[in-house]
């Protein structure tokens, strides 16, 4: 099974990446009301709740910028390579299985523009999860077949 990822689909998850990681605030605000729902936690969890947010969108931000910068690296076939794909392929698989598992039983705004949001981001999760586990699979295949 041969198969190449091109280099301008790695760029473009990238460039997804980003914009999931700079739009998040307003998702949290606009459309879940996040702030409202920590201010009744307890001080320390309001805090915890606040840097599981930071970590999500500076993840995401991270794993698109690397995307960008030396999307040759992530296809390069080494264990490097594999690791660090199938990392963020475990990422976006966890993330999209949570969204199918838990997020359905949650109300959502119901304004058109975050129905039509909602199926946007769910499409670029799903690229995500596309394009990072066929890359780990790519570089498994390579590594394993030259060693």
């Amino acid at each position: 099974m041969k198969f190449n990822i091109p280099i301008w689909l790695i760029v473009i998850g990238g460039i997804g990446q980003i914009f999931t990681a700079l739009i998040y605030p307003y998702i949290r605000h606009r459309v879940f009301d996040w702030y409202n729902d920590v201010k009744q936690l307890k001080p320390l969890n309001q805090e915890i709740a606040k840097t599981y947010g930071r970590y999500i969108q500076g993840l995401n931000f991270s794993f698109g910028l690397i995307a960008i910068l030396i999307p040759s690296y992530l296809k390069e076939q080494s264990p490097l390579a594999i690791a660090l794909t199938g990392l963020i392929a475990a990422y976006w698989v966890g993330k999209v299985a949570t969204q199918i598992a838990y997020y359905p039983m949650y109300e959502i705004p119901k304004k058109q523009i975050f129905k039509i949001g909602g199926y946007f981001m769910n499409g670029l999760f799903i690229l995500f999860t596309l394009v990072y586990s066929l890359l780990t699979i790519h570089n498994c295949i390579g590594f394993f077949n030259h060693n």
